[in-house]
């Protein structure tokens, strides 16, 4: 089972985590005995600096969030945020775990406006707790050490804007050109797409247009409007190619799929296909209906659909 978007998260905190705890706990040791003293925390704080990897700002804070010390950053101490109360920012009202360490949730940065994070070890004195030691971290500066995570494949359901959903009924399918035209617009896409080279297509019905990927040139998409698509020596435009193994999506599907987009479409008056979406390579069908819901599925299981399933009986 491959990770989720959130096991990815949590991995990289863990790594992150791993990576910073020991250091911030050695220094927040040696802010103890000093502490109190400004000018001998941020002595501290200079001399360990190198310690902490990817450190964008490091300061010492009381027990009720107030900065006792400069921030010692990569070009030197500043004294900025001496005396700036913290207590109401994001890393300061989550809880800090018994072994006092906390690695936050990501956040916005005030100055900056950029993701970042911050780590939080309790500095411990003979009579109980101190405060704490702060260190911030730019996002741009941290190392990605979990794996880029792959969407899943599971049928989901996103619903859209409520003004269109309570209006559905009101509505009804009016007559584009691509409707007037679908045999010919859909053949057109289904040559791009098993011997032309695109894996990734966008179908906007009511548009009149199609927005399409290629696989030589994947980092910029193509738009065919009813004048491109009126004309079926477009696809002269797109070398031929072999349909690619690595493809998710069976070569002799493709038709299939699109004669049940074509039927999606043609289908209700009030409740008809808008926009669909089609991934060769990751084998998912993406269906916008004229009431905003939008549904993610399989190619497999968008297949093992009939018309009645989404119009019911009636249909």
């Amino acid at each position: 089972m491959h990770p989720s978007w959130k096991d990815s998260i949590y991995l990289q905190r863990e790594q992150l985590a791993h990576l910073l705890r020991e250091p911030l706990a050695r220094l927040a040791d040696q802010c103890a005995p000093a502490w109190g003293g400004r000018d001998q925390l941020n002595k501290v704080l200079m001399e360990g600096f190198a310690g902490i990897p990817h450190c964008a700002s490091l300061y010492l804070l009381g027990p009720d969030g107030t900065q006792i010390s400069d921030s010692m950053e990569p070009a030197g101490l500043t004294s900025e945020h001496f005396g700036f109360d913290r207590s109401q920012r994001p890393y300061m009202k989550e809880p800090v775990p018994s072994w006092g360490f906390l690695l936050s949730d990501a956040y916005i940065s005030l100055n900056q406006l950029r993701p970042s994070l911050t780590a939080l070890q309790r500095v411990q004195g003979d009579s109980g707790v101190l405060g704490y030691l702060g260190a911030d971290f730019d996002l741009r500066n941290l190392p990605v050490t979990a794996e880029l995570y792959e969407e899943p494949h599971d049928w989901r359901q996103v619903k859209g804007d409520p003004a269109i959903r309570g209006g559905v009924m009101y509505q009804c399918r009016v007559e584009s050109w691509m409707d007037q035209n679908l045999e010919q617009a859909l053949s057109i896409l289904e040559e791009l797409l098993t011997n032309r080279g695109v894996f990734q297509c966008l179908i906007h019905f009511s548009s009149s247009q199609f927005t399409i990927w290629t696989g030589s040139d994947p980092f910029r998409y193509r738009i065919l409007d009813q004048d491109a698509l009126g004309d079926t020596d477009i696809c002269l435009v797109y070398p031929m190619q072999p349909y690619p193994p690595a493809a998710a999506m069976p070569l002799q599907d493709v038709s299939r799929i699109l004669d049940t987009l074509r039927a999606l479409r043609m289908a209700d008056e009030n409740i008809y296909l808008r926009m669909a979406s089609i991934n060769i390579y990751n084998g998912m069908i993406s269906l916008t209906f004229s009431c905003d819901g939008t549904h993610y599925m399989r190619y497999d299981e968008f297949l093992g659909k009939n018309i009645s399933f989404w119009f019911g009986t009636a249909a």
